[in-house]
């Protein structure tokens, strides 16, 4: 059997066949392919049969045997009549301005799951680099933009990550729970990124935005979404009710209750936590609290009639419901 015989079977390129192979010491294998395709296709999916000018190109390929291989080709530079630039073809064995070919980057992608970069580095003989625009293009390349179409109500919030010292900016789809959309950066134009990738008929389809107190976020909704209903999320609404209670909680004068400096440290938990989650020693604690220290008990009672807010009131009575828990809180003389 001839040996582009048996690397066309082996290899099974798709949209090429094998015209040459040659065995190099320095670079391993290098396996002349030609594409099937009498037309040349623009990424963006217009083809045609002219080029603009070519050029030999290398991808790399899965090793074999121990040893490097690399697929050489000629592509084509066209003159795209949709894109209106000279823009490189798009071949079936890589992706588009891919130095490697599908089967290599998909192996790094499962890798990149499983372990670190660096390992993968080492593994597969390729630069550090290498592995993140790997990682970058396959990303990208699985990302269905489907997933847009549907998005009425949406979160935004941000995570950290390297100790706290880094952030990525998170849309997430609160009818399905699904993340769509992540980006470096706790800034306005990470999520500014995010409304352009939607673009203007999709953007007009949002009713409602839900995020934290910072103004980063809230600015550019603004300006993107300007018909779309602003949310504060009940996490952070709920936290400034629990710092309101510890504000009481540190005016109280414990000293001369019953409770003693353990008893108040479990008592501050239980005064800290959801109703539903407290055992019946922190409810014994609380019984102290409301006989011995009233205002600090109807503070708790305030923060649990808040949470029931976005707990057990129906929708049709939430804005009653919050207004009068408003003057209640006002006329409490807590503050």
């Amino acid at each position: 059997m001839r040996v582009v015989t048996a690397f066309n079977r082996i290899l099974r390129v798709p949209g090429a066949w094998v015209t040459g192979v040659v065995f190099d010491d320095d670079d391993g294998v290098v396996v002349s392919i030609r594409a099937r395709a009498r037309r040349h296709r623009c990424p963006c999916g217009w083809s045609t049969s002219a080029r603009y000018d070519r050029s030999r190109r290398r991808w790399r390929h899965l090793d074999a045997a121990s040893m490097q291989v690399w697929l050489e080709a000629d592509i084509a530079r066209i003159d795209c009549g949709r894109c209106g630039r000279v823009r490189t073809e798009d071949v079936a064995w890589a992706r588009p301005g891919a130095r490697h070919t599908r089967d290599f980057e998909d192996l790094v992608a499962w890798l990149a799951q499983r372990t670190d970069k660096t390992s993968i580095a080492r593994l597969l003989r390729c630069s550090w680099e290498a592995v993140q625009r790997v990682v970058t293009r396959v990303v990208a390349d699985h990302i269905d933009d489907r997933r847009f179409e549907a998005l009425r109500h949406i979160g935004v919030d941000e995570i950290n990550y390297k100790r706290g010292h880094k952030y990525l900016t998170v849309v997430a789809d609160h009818d399905t729970g699904r993340v769509v959309w992540v980006a470096e950066g706790r800034t306005q134009a990470a999520l500014e990124g995010f409304f352009d990738a939607l673009g203007p008929e999709r953007r007009q389809r949002i009713e409602a935005v839900s995020m934290d107190m910072a103004t980063i976020y809230r600015d550019a909704t603004r300006r993107a979404v300007p018909h779309a209903a602003i949310c504060f999320d009940p996490f952070h609404l709920v936290s400034w009710a629990n710092k309101a209670v510890d504000a009481v909680f540190q005016k109280v004068d414990r000293r001369s209750s019953q409770l003693t400096g353990r008893e108040w440290r479990q008592a501050r938990y239980a005064l800290r936590a959801g109703a539903e989650r407290l055992g019946s020693r922190h409810l014994e604690l609380l019984a102290v609290i409301e006989a011995d220290r009233q205002q600090l008990f109807h503070a708790w009672e305030l923060k649990e009639e808040f949470r029931a807010l976005f707990q057990t009131v129906d929708a049709d009575d939430a804005e009653d419901y919050l207004r009068d828990w408003i003057t209640r809180a006002r006329g409490s003389g807590l503050g």
